[in-house]
């Protein structure tokens, strides 16, 4: 009937377009609710552009999520890594600590004769001993450059980028024991650069046998950027005592002598070194600091959602 109808009204002179309306408004009324044309036409354009939209914004929200997680671990690994580092250094500080007291507690001991057994020796490392001799002149030895060691100048310089301290050298002369019948190496302390010469200090170049307190000190190895000893021309960079020991005919034994050894008019003594360096505190400051910060703006990002 809805086709007679629309060929009906192209009879009485209707357009083309207008019977075509026509048949699509009756075959709407069959369908209530309905609006013209939506059986055929509208239907696919509404749902499947929507349902592809509702895909593409999951699948993107999901990897947008595996982001998000894989970040939020991975920037948790920094202060996870500074509060390690903080703790190690607390450890760290602990030793050092008690092996700074343990040599201190070693140069303050009362002195005890020296032994030329060598497992003995490495066992009185920084331990005071006493030796009985005379010294050998003329094979001298100069560990350079070198500067005086005195607290109380170091004390008032604490913290300056520059010191006033002069350069020179630490002599070392091979020592007889007359009690033990060995040689071995004494540092007799510091000389400035225009003392180096013996011919220019030889108010203190005593041949006298005399009695002497010294530090035992074992051999060091080259650190880096120290140049290498040239034996040649007798300057010496650091305590290379199978060298030296070769060189002044001696055993391998070093003692450096206490300031209360020291000749007048000769090389002043007393030049160990007893500090080591204790640089932990700063390194537990700064790395928990920066565990602190950092735990601060991962909980801001990732917990408190507060974009940075």
């Amino acid at each position: 009937m809805r086709l007679l109808s629309s060929a009906i009204a192209l009879r009485k002179g209707f357009s083309g377009a207008q019977a075509l309306h026509r048949l699509f408004q009756s075959h709407a009324a069959g369908y209530p609710g309905r609006n013209p044309g939506s059986r055929l036409l509208m239907q696919p354009k509404k749902e499947l552009p929507y349902i592809g939209c509702r895909l593409i914004s999951s699948s993107t929200a999901a990897a947008e999520f595996e982001q998000d997680t894989i970040l939020k671990w991975f920037l948790l690994m920094i202060p996870l890594t500074t509060f390690g580092l903080g703790t190690w250094q607390v450890q760290r500080r602990k030793w050092k600590l008690k092996l700074i007291a343990e040599l201190e507690s070693k140069v303050t001991a009362d002195p005890v004769p020296l032994t030329s057994d060598p497992m003995e020796l490495a066992a009185l490392e920084y331990r005071p001993v006493t030796v009985r001799g005379y010294f050998d002149h003329s094979k001298e030895l100069y560990i350079v450059p070198r500067t005086l060691v005195d607290p109380e100048r170091e004390a008032r310089e604490a913290g300056r980028l520059s010191s006033s301290a002069e350069s020179g050298a630490n002599v070392i002369t091979p020592f007889h024991c007359t009690d033990l019948g060995i040689t071995i190496l004494v540092n007799r302390g510091f000389v400035p650069r225009k003392k180096m010469n013996p011919e220019s200090r030889m108010k203190g170049q005593s041949r006298d046998e005399l009695e002497l307190t010294g530090i035992v000190r074992l051999s060091e190895t080259r650190k880096p950027f120290v140049p290498e000893n040239d034996i040649a021309k007798n300057r010496w960079h650091y305590r290379d005592l199978g060298a030296m020991a070769h060189v002044t005919e001696a055993e391998p034994i070093f003692l450096d002598a206490d300031f209360k050894s020291t000749i007048p008019g000769g090389p002043i003594g007393g030049q160990t070194r007893v500090t080591l360096r204790n640089e932990h505190a700063q390194y537990i400051i700064t790395w928990y600091g920066l565990c602190a910060a950092t735990s601060y703006l991962w909980y801001r990002k990732f917990i408190q959602k507060i974009p940075l």
